[in-house]
């Protein structure tokens, strides 16, 4: 391999570690192309004082350059959130919900995402976890958690004797930001209305929020996620609390030890009484 070949290949690798691990344009673009420069005309016999430029020429489209994304109207904005606000509350249930969901347009991230993907586990369930966002794996499946953190939490709630018949997963955003990156603020506003109406039609005895994009968003908190968690919260008369993503154990195995009291912390809670009807 010559020495540009493996110039190529460590770049693709480091890309590939930082979540760009595809492409969203149908074609190649050259991004370092130059236009050309624009022509200068000047007269040799008579020196003006500023020369004359011609004008520059438009550089020819490019024919296989993607066409741009189509804007979605209201996004982020509040009619946007008004109107994902109105589209929840129809919801007599959760398979409505997930029905309408299908359908929203008010969410750019559908436009780069393959499928929705909304939750995972029981709709009887007592507990309720809520993360931030799909990952590569959840947006293959359509389902929230697959991937290594959801293996690791599945792992994390057998520890305390709960399957996934007896939880209900989700996340604060249902599609999968391109690359991985963080939601913006826009796109978390936007489907928070499903998510509100979520735990309305579940009614869950408690809420477990995984890590703190989850819990400031729902709660309002301002501390950080490891001043945060362990800690007893409150959403809408619910007793609510905050944990480390699965994600985040994947990155620092030494913080499992706090995840753990937190999960005791949890199966007290659920074994402190039955559900409230």
């Amino acid at each position: 391999m010559d020495l540009a070949a493996q110039d190529a290949s460590v770049l693709l690798e480091w890309y590939k570690a930082m979540g760009v691990d595809e492409v969203i344009a149908g074609a190649p673009q050259d991004w370092f192309a130059k236009l050309p420069a624009p022509a200068v005309s000047v007269n040799p016999s008579v020196q003006p004082r500023t020369p004359a430029i011609a004008p520059a020429r438009k550089a020819p489209a490019r024919q296989d350059a993607p066409a741009p994304a189509p804007q979605v109207p209201g996004l982020g904005d509040a009619a946007g959130v008004m109107a994902a606000r109105e589209l929840a509350r129809r919801a007599g249930s959760l398979n409505e919900l997930r029905a309408l969901l299908e359908n929203f347009d008010g969410c750019a991230l559908k436009q780069t995402a393959k499928r929705v993907c909304l939750s995972r586990g029981s709709a009887e369930a007592r507990l309720m976890l809520i993360g931030e966002a799909p990952g590569k794996d959840e947006d293959e499946k359509g389902l929230p958690f697959v991937g290594r953190a959801g293996q690791l939490l599945d792992r994390m709630l057998a520890a305390i004797g709960l399957t996934e018949a007896d939880v209900y997963i989700t996340n604060i955003v249902f599609w999968r930001p391109p690359g991985n990156r963080t939601p913006t603020p826009e796109e978390v506003q936007v489907c928070q209305p499903f998510v509100e109406r979520q735990i309305e039609l579940l009614r869950p005895e408690l809420l477990v929020f995984l890590g703190n994009a989850a819990a400031k968003q729902l709660t309002g908190a301002t501390e950080g996620i490891l001043k945060l968690r362990g800690k007893w919260l409150s959403y809408s008369g619910i007793k609510a609390m905050a944990t480390l993503h699965p994600a985040y154990l994947l990155r620092n195995p030494i913080a499992k030890r706090l995840a753990w009291r937190d999960m005791l912390a949890i199966r007290e809670a659920l074994d402190g009484g039955p559900r409230q009807g």
